[in-house]
């Protein structure tokens, strides 16, 4: 009889989008989050980039776990993300300068982006094709929904648009809103990622606090 290959647990791909999200949990990747999201459309791109290095570089990994040398593996893995920052770079030169040039060396950063090294040494490593994909996905849409959110947050406040289209009618134009030149600067994501790591932690603590609950009454009863 053949041998079943276990499926992979749905909490691979769900935990990083909230409970071990990578950059308000694991606090990594924090220099893009700072960097490029001044505005929702180079936080949609650089998500994007990173998303697929990251599947390239699990799916490569978890295929080639067996036979890369425990010696060099640190080498081979950085090489691997590596050749998909180039390719993704090299698109985005093709495809979309203007955007490229706003991420600037952000994209060649995401070489030593902490979030795609530690998934390809911690986990692609140790497991199946499948289930490194979903945790590269998990992982990727975890880090892209902060990027976008702190993005949104920035670019409505600082510029009163999204995307470039206009939300909220400025006083220049004749509008009520009076658009904040500090929320386009970059100490704004750090303090707005602040305030989005504390309500999380808040709310995970109030979480754990519940499921508690109960067993302390069950124990006393």
């Amino acid at each position: 009889m053949a041998l079943q290959t276990p499926q992979p647990s749905p909490r691979v791909f769900v935990d990083p989008l909230v409970t071990s999200n990578p950059i308000t949990l694991q606090v990594l990747g924090l220099c893009s989050a700072l960097a490029v999201t001044s505005s929702v459309l180079p936080a949609l791109i650089m998500s994007a980039a990173v998303i697929a290095v990251l599947v390239f570089a699990n799916v490569s990994v978890s295929l080639l776990r067996h036979v890369i040398p425990s010696t060099i593996r640190l080498i081979i893995e950085v090489t691997l993300i590596a050749t998909a920052v180039i390719v993704v770079d090299e698109v985005l030169k093709a495809f979309m300068p203007e955007v490229s040039a706003v991420l600037s060396v952000f994209v060649g950063l995401i070489i030593t982006n902490c979030i795609v090294l530690a998934r390809v040494e911690s986990f692609a490593m140790q497991n199946g094709v499948w289930a490194s994909t979903l945790d590269a996905l998990g992982n990727g849409i975890g880090y892209s929904w902060v990027l976008i959110l702190v993005a949104t947050v920035r670019e409505l406040l600082g510029a009163g648009t999204v995307l470039g289209y206009r939300i909220l009618p400025t006083s220049d134009g004749g509008g009520w809103f009076e658009p904040n030149a500090m929320m386009l600067q970059t100490p704004s994501a750090f303090f707005l990622l602040a305030l989005l790591v504390w309500c999380l932690q808040c709310a995970r603590r109030r979480q754990d606090a519940s499921a508690a609950q109960p067993e302390r009454d069950t124990t006393t009863a």
